[in-house]
């Protein structure tokens, strides 16, 4: 799965693009002991890139935790689209 997206980093047009997914898992607390586990938190990375496709380390300096924050959940959100578009 290779999930890139446009969006904008303090207004700045540009692509991030997912490096790294795993869904949320809740935990399972019925049934058999060995049937059981702890809930896992999904965990998510991605990399910044200009218009035109290219690595922005200078862009990904300047994203917020609000942006990090936004970002994130579009990614979350076009990566369930794509998981439902097969």
């Amino acid at each position: 799965m290779s999930v890139i997206i446009s969006t904008h980093v303090q207004g700045i047009p540009c692509q991030v693009k997912v490096t790294y997914h795993t869904p949320y898992r809740p935990a399972r607390t019925y049934g058999p002991p060995e049937l059981c586990y702890d809930e896992e938190p999904g965990d998510l990375d991605f990399d910044v890139l200009d218009r035109r496709g290219r690595a922005a380390p200078w862009l990904e300096r300047k994203m917020t935790p609000d942006d990090e924050e936004r970002i994130s959940a579009e990614l979350l959100e076009a990566i369930e689209e794509e998981r439902h578009a097969y």
